[in-house]
């Protein structure tokens, strides 16, 4: 399984932004291997769209932080969902008492992609490389 981190799937959902060797390194990946992102990933990207309706006081302007939020929705289809579930909850409690030096949010990435064996793709291998047996790579250099 390959879990694609917040970065990688902003940078997949803009079709303006600079994706093509990312792109090309996706379609290569065997048709057996699974490509998802974490339940935290969709958090992340959610709390970003509600963040901006909740501070538009008008209506009217809400409206492009509502459709945002519906493709979210729509592009997130593509991907299997890999849920933070109890094994990933006592993983993202053992990476905490490790005292590492990571965002919550990231460490519960880290959690469930350990539990599933899986590699993370992220931009952010400052924080991610500090997580043990934690195999992350950027694809987007």
């Amino acid at each position: 399984m390959i879990l694609l981190d917040t970065d990688h799937t902003t940078l997949l959902k803009y079709p303006e932004s600079e994706r093509g060797r990312m792109i090309g390194r996706l379609e290569a990946v065997s048709a057996s291997e699974v490509i998802g992102v974490t339940i935290v990933t969709v958090q992340e990207r959610m709390r970003g769209w509600l963040a901006v309706i909740a501070k538009e006081k008008s209506a009217l302007r809400q409206v492009a932080g509502y459709r945002e939020l519906a493709l979210l929705f729509e592009f997130y289809q593509a991907f299997e969902i890999a849920p933070f579930d109890e094994a990933a909850a006592r993983q993202f409690d053992e990476l905490r008492q490790k005292k590492l030096r990571i965002g919550s949010m990231d460490l519960k990435i880290a959690a469930r992609t350990l539990v599933h064996q899986a590699l993370l793709l992220s931009a952010n291998l400052s924080d991610f490389l500090q997580v043990p047996g934690l195999r992350v790579e950027n694809w987007l250099d």
